[in-house]
């Protein structure tokens, strides 16, 4: 049995159904990150698992028990919002340890558990500050040992880590997975950062309009995408509309602007009109083995690589080349465009209206 289940849960506010009949379970010690873009129902079922948000229906077991209309308080959860929602008239080792306090836990017991917990986040010998003392990046932290001081079953993390900056966020990305993977806690992030949910998660629901669009690895998820939405808002993709022609045993034939491709299927039936997909760093420059030729419509120096649009026969394809110290031909020459079959990906189109 999985550590965290829901079944069948949805939530309406009148004539708007906001999640439609989730199912989704998670393991004792797994990394679970809720993705998607603003409104998609992340963060309403992430407050559903808290208990701040009551189910229209459906079921929420945790550890074997249903929780669906307990009281947070007596779920045994850490949440961490993405306002931090610290006290700024107590001090760090305060904040850390008021959860504990509610529950009448003798000060020498209690001193323990918070110092544990700001051992734990880096932020040793700071307890006596105050939050408007601390960075941004502390402040997260102060959030996640007051948490961590609950030793909650369960961790729900909302969005904690937008208020930071680039370099900052990517740096308590690792720190916060390393954390979670020494405890063994179970951890929900929401996040709207395809990155963030990548970097840190074993599993990733992508979520979209109030449903899950795919539940898989970080890798199958960026790799393998099995509905449109999920293939266009992870990462950066060509997409290219095409009709079948042939549908083999490994690969289907399709019909782009009249270049036929020999897209692998990996055992899905598709057939009639289609997109093609294909990721940005999958896309080369050629000579002898292009597929394709086309014009250099844009170049843009990012630093550790170069990002161009090459209009062709096809369309426009983006392409992401690694810097190799060399610039990419500029704008306005003729180039060749090259890929390899099995780095493209094919889903119906319908599908876009039936499973996204």
């Amino acid at each position: 049995m999985s550590f965290l289940t829901l079944q069948r849960i949805s939530k309406r506010y009148g004539d708007f159904t906001a999640i439609e009949q989730v199912d989704l379970s998670v393991e004792r010690g797994e990394f679970l990150s809720l993705l998607g873009p603003s409104g998609c129902g992340k963060t309403t079922t992430l407050q559903m698992i808290a208990g701040f948000v009551t189910p229209s229906g459906g079921t929420i077991t945790l550890d074997g028990r249903d929780i669906t209309n307990e009281r947070p308080e007596k779920r045994g959860m850490g949440v961490v919002f993405q306002s931090y929602a610290l006290f700024p008239h107590m001090t760090v080792a305060g904040n850390v340890g008021f959860g504990l306090e509610m529950r009448n836990m003798k000060r020498a017991e209690r001193a323990v558990r918070v110092a544990e917990a700001l051992d734990l986040v880096r932020l040793k010998g700071l307890d006596a500050r105050y939050p408007k003392e601390l960075s941004g990046g502390q402040r997260q932290r102060v959030a996640i040992a007051r948490a961590l001081a609950m030793r909650p079953e369960l961790l729900l993390l909302d969005e904690p880590m937008s208020n930071l900056d680039a370099k900052l966020r990517e740096e308590m990305h690792i720190e916060l997975r390393a954390i979670q993977k020494r405890l063994g806690i179970t951890t929900i992030l929401v996040t709207h950062d395809q990155v963030e949910a990548m970097t840190m998660s074993d599993r990733i629901a992508v979520m979209h309009r109030g449903k899950i669009a795919q539940l898989s690895t970080p890798f199958d998820a960026y790799e393998r995408p099995q509905t449109p939405f999920a293939s266009t808002f992870l990462g950066r993709t060509n997409t290219l509309a095409g009709e079948v022609r042939k549908h083999n045993p490994r690969c289907a034939e399709v019909d782009v602007a009249g270049t036929m491709l020999h897209v692998p299927h990996e055992g899905r039936t598709v057939e009639g009109a289609v997109n093609v997909y294909i990721r940005p760093e999958k896309v080369r420059l050629a000579n002898g083995d292009a597929r394709v030729r086309g014009t250099v419509a844009t170049r843009v120096f990012v630093g550790n690589q170069w990002l161009l649009v090459v209009d062709t026969a096809l369309g426009k394809l983006h392409i992401a080349q690694p810097n190799f110290g060399a610039p990419p031909p500029d704008e306005g020459h003729e180039v060749g465009v090259a890929w390899t079959d099995d780095d493209l990906r094919v889903l119906t189109r319908e599908a876009l209206h039936g499973n996204a």
